[in-house]
């Protein structure tokens, strides 16, 4: 299973706040364990929601509303993206990763969908497509 693990912004990570030498040695210690035991699929860091934009859509409008965005509590900072057999045991791994910021601090975890869990709207031709995709995208790396 297959989970996007979400580290939530603060006010000091949306300020531009880099984390010190000792938060970047731990994290980079979390991180090869994460990969030693198989877990990891991605991970970085983000940029403040200052250097970021988001578009609406509202039918075939589209408007972009350039950042900085208020709503810190609703913003990322950084994400991992995590292969593990659980819900549980990616909670554990959570567990054990340092605090990623110099305050109180929220990592949400949210399962990634795989193909079977869209049904029969995934019809063979879509799935075809995104075996294709995927593929295609792996030979890029």
């Amino acid at each position: 299973m297959r989970f996007m693990i979400l580290i939530k912004a603060t006010k000091d990570s949306e300020a531009g706040v880099m984390p010190s030498e000792q938060l970047l040695t731990e994290m980079g210690k979390f991180n090869e364990e994460l990969v030693k035991a198989g877990v990891m699929v991605a991970g970085e860091g983000l940029h403040p929601s200052t250097k970021g934009a988001r578009i609406r859509f509202s039918g075939e409008k589209r408007t972009v509303v350039d950042g900085p965005f208020t709503e810190t509590k609703e913003l990322i900072a950084g994400f991992w993206i995590w292969d593990v057999k659980s819900k549980e045991e990616a909670i554990e791994w959570v567990k054990r990763c340092p605090n990623p910021m110099y305050e109180d601090s929220e990592i949400e975890i949210r399962q990634v969908f795989t193909a079977d869990d869209f049904g029969p709207a995934l019809t063979p031709e879509l799935r075809e497509q995104e075996e294709r995709l995927r593929a295609q995208t792996a030979e890029k790396k």
